[in-house]
């Protein structure tokens, strides 16, 4: 019984690690560019009490093995990285990329981040930057007086500037791709790092080498679906009512195997 209070533990533990994450999903159910969460669980080793080759006493072996299961364990938290919806905002500098790709950041401390989260605004110096204050890669700086700035697919920022008949170009915003996005790691604030499972990012021009392209005005919203969530919000409750169950028969068949001894 011990072992079945074990196991119905750990289906316990393992759909509570469940519950974390799709609270997490629906609490950022409206957050700019937020990729949703999945737990991917694994058995644990199963313990052998007989073995299929076994010899029986006719001198034959047996067809199966006797083995019980040791429970549960989470072996992953992997992000679901597809398109979310794409949200019209009508601001010049919320952008949306439209296919694979992450926007590079520069943090206050020098160090590269990436993000999905397009919503960018324009600092004190006019400096494209995150909500956080973290710098558009490559630094794209605004003009004061400025005005009517453009995206092109491409990525390249154009903007009307007093005394040109042209608009002015400012540069290229880059698109970092990763051979393994799924291997990043989350730093909050819509951000990612790169980890030695994602790989490397390899910086192109919106639209090359399979990187998305760039539309001006619209914002990427988080792909999280308020319905599947739910059902998996009442599934996880379920299963762990069951294992719950579980842990109080056992409970009950031990404290009858005491009375009768």
């Amino acid at each position: 019984m011990n072992r079945a209070l074990f196991t119905a533990a750990s289906g316990m533990h393992a759909q509570e690690t469940r519950m974390n994450v799709t609270a997490n999903n629906i609490a950022n159910a409206n957050t700019t560019g937020f990729k949703k969460g999945r737990v991917e669980f694994e058995a644990l080793l199963s313990e052998r009490i007989r073995s299929a080759d076994a010899p029986t006493a006719q001198g034959g072996t047996r067809p199966a093995p006797l083995e019980v299961g040791l429970g549960v364990k989470t072996a992953a938290s992997t992000r679901d990285l597809r398109q979310g919806d794409m949200l019209p905002t009508g601001n010049q500098t919320d952008m949306v990329i439209e296919g694979d790709g992450f926007f590079r950041v520069q943090r206050r401390d020098g160090s590269f981040a990436y993000t999905r989260a397009g919503n960018f605004r324009v600092d004190g110096v006019g400096r494209l930057v995150t909500q956080s204050g973290d710098v558009v890669q490559p630094g794209i700086t605004i003009p004061e007086d400025a005005t009517d700035m453009t995206v092109r697919g491409d990525g390249l920022i154009t903007a009307n500037v007093s005394g040109r008949d042209r608009p002015l170009e400012l540069g290229y915003l880059e698109i970092a791709l990763f051979q393994n996005p799924g291997g990043m790691h989350a730093e909050g604030e819509n951000l990612f790092t790169a980890t030695a499972a994602s790989g490397i990012p390899l910086l192109v021009r919106a639209g090359e080498d399979g990187a998305g392209n760039i539309t001006q005005g619209f914002l990427e919203g988080a792909n999280v679906k308020p319905v599947q969530e739910m059902i998996s919000l009442i599934s996880t409750q379920r299963a762990y009512e069951m294992n719950s169950k579980v842990i109080s028969a056992a409970d009950e068949m031990m404290q009858r195997l005491s009375q009768l001894g």
